[in-house]
């Protein structure tokens, strides 16, 4: 029998109630433009300890890794128990505890003790009677949402794609016969039974399952985080609307009307006698623990454990900086290289440098500031490349130099992307696939051979696909339609600014994006450019260096003070993080007056290159017997391959400071390197954007890392092995099940030690803490980051030292010497 909803009128109460729950669960990109994102987006109101304790209680979720780990990183001195008597001092129940006590409590516990999780009517009917409802509610709704949201990879597109989120599911739910399979009998007529609109169903289901007012919020979060997967895709959905449309998005409230209804309508067609009673106890448990909040003592431990392990790591960061007392003085250098602030490029850097002491690299977001739609050859659409934080804008078309050439290749390229469908749907056929494998399966073996030989590429690279040698080396952008003079001429003054060049510029410089070069990887853009977008940085490498080669836009520049000499010619370039190959783009476009400088600096490239790989590959597990360089970029080929490389794994800081501050150190490919010098930054406006921003991207990129490692049961994307793509747009792990968001165990772990360790990301900035606190109090968001401890960050001085920490609530403390 249906309950009678309660009154409409609190259908706009509910609707924020469904907003800020859904709030909790941060956006999930799809692999195509696959982005670092930080998965306690919507916690991040909530102090570090808050959140671990919340996460526990509406879904056992994890911020800290067992127990064991931080024993063993003791005995192995990784931390010390300085660093745990410190933290203890600043608990209120551990103060007066010495520290081998407390470590020796850790050693004779059996075990932890769960929180008392927030239980749904599923979790309950599961417990009760012995068959998983949880799983099946999960899988229904998991293969649901694959065809609801399908990118194409469905051969048979049965969407209904006039209908709404909650529209589409409610008229599927009504015909679909899997329930009564299942002995729910009752599941169609209760979906028949409730209200159209997705805000009038989901107070229908609340009403039905009789849960108190105070403890929604805990209920709605726990059902959001059995299927956050694909309530994170819709979340994803969300941000793209309020970004380019401005305009609220509905997804993720209509799928989490889905989740309630779901709820709601197994309520009614469940029968069991002691379900009423149960269900009666676990509402008013619900209701206690929505008031009273309880602390659970072994997940406090584990966190006092977690803190000492990051000042472990902040220690020995700190230590790295110590008070120079010379400072370089500027020098014209024959070259310049910059580089994304990407982790991977402080290596690649480093040996760069070490060739030649007249080459400078320089740190910067890999989009170089010129966030744009870049539409490559062939293709009906551009693709954003830009931070996801930021609205792409005018689209650049890539072409290969003139109008005749560049429609004959687009002919080609969308005539073979006709074919390659139609084939795919020949192969894929109910009636076809068997007359394919059978007089056709057998050509494939050579191929096969030389495939799994790594002496050909299982798939072309898709910059190079369906293009002859010719055509890929004259291949160049077209200003003239995409950014007006004046628009080229601030976003190049601006890219300057904010990358401290502004002066001793050299007779070369290099505009170096990244990418990644893989092969059979679901993931394989989560390794391009974060600051891309997911994507490579070569069209911002090539749109950058394009504007600042302008004549028109160096006379603009000059006109605004900002000189760049005519002896300097700016070259678009691309690091393959893989291979630590770097490509020069155009450089048939050099002028003859540079061309001994562009020959020198080939050579150094090249020695980079070597040097870059020999330090990489024993992290990798490459030995030195044969050819090392061609055993690191047969990786890039090999479509068995589960680490193809380590991405940013082992990510824990980011340095905004001149070179000089960092030059000469091994950070082990665990930085972030941002060029800043605060001297030249009028008004500290370049400082306010990059707090604003890279310092947020690198929290995200850290954050998405330390969730995979600690709790990659519900935060990472389980074993590769496994992995299946579906919808085209995300993994499952096997058939079934959530879909799976952040980094899979190959990416963290390499199956005797974690590559990627639990530390929160430290931000060292050199600049005045006067202007830095300035900006925090402006900008809230980033603020909570720092204040609820997410992130920590540091002030170095004049000299060079780490001098001050932020401590939160504006205020800062001096750093013992």
């Amino acid at each position: 029998m249906v309950k009678e909803s309660p009154s409409r009128a609190h259908s706009a109460s509910l609707k924020k109630s469904l907003d800020k729950a859904v709030k909790r669960v941060a956006p999930l990109w799809p692999l195509e433009s696959f982005v670092a994102v930080n998965p306690y987006l919507g916690l991040s109101h909530l102090n570090f300890q808050a959140a671990a304790q919340r996460l526990a209680k509406v879904g056992g979720g994890q911020l800290t890794l067992p127990t064991e780990f931080y024993l063993k990183a003791l005995e192995q001195d990784a931390m010390k128990r300085q660093d745990v008597k410190q933290v203890l001092e600043q608990v209120a129940t551990h103060q007066n505890m010495p520290v081998e006590q407390f470590i020796e409590q850790l050693n004779t516990e059996e075990g932890p003790t769960a929180l008392p999780e927030v239980q749904s009517f599923t979790d309950i009917a599961t417990a009760i009677m012995g068959y998983d409802w949880n799983q099946w509610t999960v899988d229904t709704i998991s293969s649901w949402a694959a065809v609801y949201f399908d990118q194409g990879q469905a051969q048979w597109n049965t969407t209904q794609g006039s209908r709404s989120l909650f529209q589409a599911w409610r008229a599927e739910a009504q015909i679909n016969r899997t329930p009564d399979a299942h002995g729910l009998p009752g599941f169609r007529k209760a979906v028949d039974a409730m209200p159209q609109g997705p805000i009038e169903a989901a107070q229908w289901a609340l009403h039905l399952l009789g849960l108190p007012t105070v403890g929604i919020d805990l209920y709605l979060h726990r059902l959001l985080m059995r299927v956050q997967g694909w309530a994170a895709y819709a979340g994803y959905l969300d941000w793209q609307q309020n970004l380019y449309q401005k305009t609220e998005g509905k997804a993720q409230i209509e799928f989490l009307a889905v989740l309630l209804c779901t709820e709601a309508a197994l309520f009614q067609s469940l029968e069991d006698t002691q379900l009423p009673q149960h269900w009666e106890k676990t509402r008013g448990d619900l209701l206690h623990l929505a008031v009273e909040e309880s602390v659970n003592k072994a997940l406090t431990e584990r966190l006092i454990l977690q803190e000492a392990f990051d000042k472990a790591a902040q220690r020995q960061l700190i230590a790295q900086f110590p008070a120079q007392t010379n400072t370089p003085k500027p020098s014209q250098p024959k070259a310049q290289a910059v580089f994304c602030i990407d982790v991977r490029s402080e290596v690649y850097r480093r040996h760069l440098e070490a060739t030649s002491p007249d080459m400078e690299t320089l740190g910067f977001a890999g989009f170089f500031a010129f966030p744009i739609h870049y539409q490559p050859i062939g293709h009906q659409h551009g693709r954003a490349q830009c931070p996801v934080l930021l609205p792409a804008g005018a689209t650049i078309q890539e072409t290969l130099g003139t109008p005749e050439a560049t429609q004959k290749a687009a002919e080609r390229r969308s005539s073979a992307q006709h074919l390659a469908r139609a084939w795919k749907t020949f192969k894929k056929g109910a009636v076809s696939c068997f007359g394919y494998v059978s007089p056709v399966g057998l050509s494939f073996l050579p191929k096969l051979i030389t495939d799994s030989l790594g002496l050909t590429r299982p798939v072309p690279k898709p910059e190079e696909a369906n293009l002859t040698a010719k055509e890929r080396k004259s291949k160049s952008i077209d200003l003239t339609h995409g950014l007006t003079l004046d628009e080229q001429v601030a976003l190049g003054q601006n890219a300057l600014k904010a990358m401290s060049l502004t002066e001793n510029f050299g007779r070369l410089v290099l505009i170096v994006g990244h990418g990644a070069n893989t092969v059979n990887n679901p993931h394989a853009s989560g390794l391009d450019c974060g600051a891309c977008g997911g994507n490579a940085g070569e069209s911002n490498a090539r749109v950058a260096a394009a504007v600042l080669n302008q004549p028109a836009v160096r006379e603009r520049l000059r006109e605004n003070g900002l000189e760049v000499p005519e002896t300097t010619w700016f070259l678009p370039c691309q690091h393959d993080t893989t291979t630590d190959e770097v490509s020069i783009f155009e450089a048939d476009q050099v002028p003859a007056s540079h061309h001994e400088d562009l020959a020198e600096v080939r050579s150094w490239l090249d020695q980079a290159s070597k040097g870059a790989r020999a330090e990489r590959a024993p992290r990798l597990g490459v030995t030195p017997e044969g050819n090392l360089d061609e055993l690191v970029i047969g990786r890039s080929k090999d479509w068995a391959q589960v680490r193809p490389e380590w991405g940013l794994a082992g990510c824990h800081a980011f340095v905004v400071a001149p070179r000089h501050r960092t030059q000469g150190l091994n950070l082990q490919g665990r930085s972030f390197l941002h060029s800043y010098k605060w001297q030249q930054d009028e008004g500290f406006k370049v400082l306010e954007l990059i707090m604003t921003a890279p310092m947020v991207v690198t929290s995200w990129i850290n954050l998405q890392y330390f969730a995979s490692t600690v709790d990659n049961e519900r935060y990472g994307a389980g074993n590769k092995t496994l992995h299946n793509v579906t919808s085209g747009l995300g993994v499952l792990e096997g058939s079934a099940g959530d879909l799976r968001t952040g980094l899979p165990m190959q990416s963290i772990h390499d199956g005797e030690n974690y590559q990627h360790l639990p530390v929160r990301l430290n931000v060292v900035i050199e600049a005045p803490i006067e202007a830095m606190t300035d900006i925090l109090e402006r900008h809230e968001n980033v603020r909570q980051l720092l204040d609820n401890q997410w992130i920590f960050l540091w002030a170095m001085d004049e000299t060079g030292r780490v001098a001050h920490r932020y401590q939160g609530g504006l205020q800062w403390e001096t750093v013992e010497a």
